[in-house]
C-alpha cells in the first residue's frame, strides 16, 4: 500500500506542475485544444490529490466497525476522478463546437512546443501508475495515457497548422480527443460500479472457478457462491462445498487447502469455505428449497 499511494502522489505532483505550464501555453498559442486539456487536467490533478487522500485513508487497519478495512475508500476515488473526467468533458464540449463555424487562429509552433512536453510529462505518470494493480490507479493510469495520446494528437495537429494553416483542426482534435475520453471513463466507472454492487470482478469467470472446484476429488456439489471485491485488487470468495462421505470423514482439511490452491489460481486470496455433507444443506438456496418444500 505504502509503494501504491507513492506513485499516486507522485504522479499528483508531476500532473499539478504541467498544468500550470499548460493555461500558461494555452492562452499564449490562443488553442482551445491546450486551454481545453489544461481544464482535463485540471480535473485530473484534482482527482490524483483526491485519490491520494483515499490511498492514505485505505491504509488504516481494520476496527470493530470496519472489518474488512479501509481499502474501499481507493475505490471512491476513482468514482470521484470519473466524476471529474465526465464533467470537464461536457464542458469542453461546449467550448468546441462553436469554433467548428468560427476558427481561431493559434500559434502552431508553440503548440508543437507545448506537446512535447506535454509527452513528456504524461508519459513519466502514465508509466508510473500502469505498474499498480488496484482500480484506483488503473482508472488514473487511463487519464494519463488519455493525456499522452491527446498531446501525440496536438503534436500532429500542430505540424499540420504550422505548415497548412488548416485552423479548424484546433476544434476538431477537441472534440476527437473529448469523445475518446468519455468512452474511456465510462467503461472504467461501469467496472467501479460492479464492484460496489459486489458484481463478480471482471478478470474472474465464475464457470471457470466452478468448474474447477468441482472436478476435485470428493466434491458432489457447490452452491452459495459469492465471488466480489473490496477495490478491484483484493478478490473474495465464499461458498458451500459438498463433500462425499469418504472425504468428509477422511479428508476435509486437505480439500479445504485443495480449494483454497485453485481459487489462488483465479486470484482468490480470501475464501470463506463451509464444508457439507450430502445430508446437510445450509445457506440461501437451500433455505429457498425448505420454504417451497412447507407451501
Amino acid at each position: 500500500m505504502p509503494r501504491r499511494e507513492e506513485r499516486v502522489r507522485l504522479a499528483a505532483l508531476l500532473n499539478i506542475v504541467f498544468t500550470i505550464l499548460e493555461l500558461v501555453g494555452g492562452f499564449w498559442t490562443n488553442s482551445l485544444a491546450i486551454l481545453s486539456d489544461a481544464l482535463h487536467d485540471f480535473g485530473d490533478s484534482i482527482a490524483l490529490i483526491g485519490s491520494w487522500l483515499f490511498e492514505r485513508g485505505a491504509r488504516r487497519s481494520p476496527d470493530a466497525s470496519r472489518t474488512f478495512g479501509y481499502q474501499r475508500l481507493s475505490l471512491f476515488s476513482s468514482l470521484f476522478a470519473a466524476s471529474i473526467l465526465i464533467g470537464g468533458s461536457i464542458f469542453i464540449m461546449f467550448q468546441a463546437i462553436p469554433r467548428l463555424f468560427n476558427p481561431e487562429l493559434v500559434n502552431a509552433f508553440g503548440m508543437v512546443g507545448i506537446a512535447i512536453i506535454g509527452i513528456i510529462f504524461n508519459g513519466a505518470g502514465f508509466f508510473l501508475l500502469k505498474k499498480g494493480e488496484s482500480l484506483n490507479e488503473k482508472v488514473l493510469s487511463w487519464h494519463l495515457l488519455e493525456d499522452l495520446l491527446g498531446w501525440a494528437a496536438i503534436l500532429l495537429g500542430g505540424i499540420f497548422i504550422y505548415f497548412w494553416k488548416i485552423y479548424i483542426l484546433d476544434p476538431l482534435l477537441t472534440i476527437g480527443l473529448t469523445l475518446f475520453i468519455l468512452y474511456n471513463v465510462t467503461t472504467n466507472l461501469k467496472e467501479a460500479i460492479n464492484i460496489l454492487m459486489q458484481g463478480v470482478p471482471k478478470h474472474i469467470n465464475l464457470d471457470s472457478v466452478t468448474k474447477d472446484l468441482t472436478s476435485i476429488k470428493g466434491v458432489l456439489g457447490i452452491h452459495d457462491i459469492h465471488i466480489w471485491s473490496l477495490e478491484g485488487e483484493t478478490d473474495i470468495f465464499t461458498a458451500h462445498v459438498i463433500l462425499d462421505d469418504e472425504i468428509l470423514e477422511k479428508q476435509p482439511e486437505e480439500t479445504r487447502k485443495t480449494i483454497k490452491e485453485i481459487l489462488q489460481n483465479h486470484h482468490i486470496e480470501h475464501s470463506t469455505i463451509e464444508i457439507e455433507s450430502k445430508y446437510h444443506c445450509s445457506g440461501m438456496i437451500c433455505e429457498g428449497r425448505d420454504r417451497t418444500t412447507r407451501k
